[in-house]
């Protein structure tokens, strides 16, 4: 398995998994002519985030999207994994394993990261258990949101 950097010309791969996504884990439909812009303006600029791929097979099988957050607590750069998509005829075979080692191997060879977090539906039992399974803790910090 390779996990690397995505590219701009995978950015419709990117979008179809984030839609399929939304419509899998919240059963929400997410507006294509939204979803587009936002996943291209992450490779117009990264300061907004890094999108990184597992290929498997010849094939992108899986992906996810970093984003920063500063803690003044930590003097550091704290990574949020966002908008995490495991294709399904990939799954059970690592693919989101391999991309969390990835992003953990990040943050441990760098001073200017901190550690890892994202967030999860609570009722989403399949990814907790994954993310439980990898060693991060659900039990630390709720999280609360107003969203426009």
């Amino acid at each position: 398995m390779n996990i690397r950097r995505a590219r701009a010309e995978e950015a419709q791969q990117i979008i179809d998994f984030q839609i399929d996504m939304a419509r899998e884990t919240e059963d929400v439909t997410l507006d294509r002519s939204i979803i587009t812009p936002g996943v291209r303006a992450v490779f117009d600029d990264e300061s907004k985030g890094w999108y990184f791929v597992a290929e498997l097979d010849g094939q992108i099988a899986g992906s996810l999207l970093i984003t920063f957050e500063w803690s003044d607590w930590r003097n550091g750069m704290i990574l949020w994994i966002q908008s995490v998509f495991v294709a399904k005829e990939f799954r059970g075979r690592g693919v989101y394993r391999a991309l969390y080692e990835h992003i953990q191997t990040l943050v441990n060879s760098s001073d200017n990261y901190v550690g890892i977090r994202l967030y999860v539906d609570k009722t989403n039992t399949n990814a907790l258990q994954v993310y439980e399974k990898l060693g991060m803790d659900s039990q630390h910090y709720g999280m609360c949101e107003w969203i426009k």
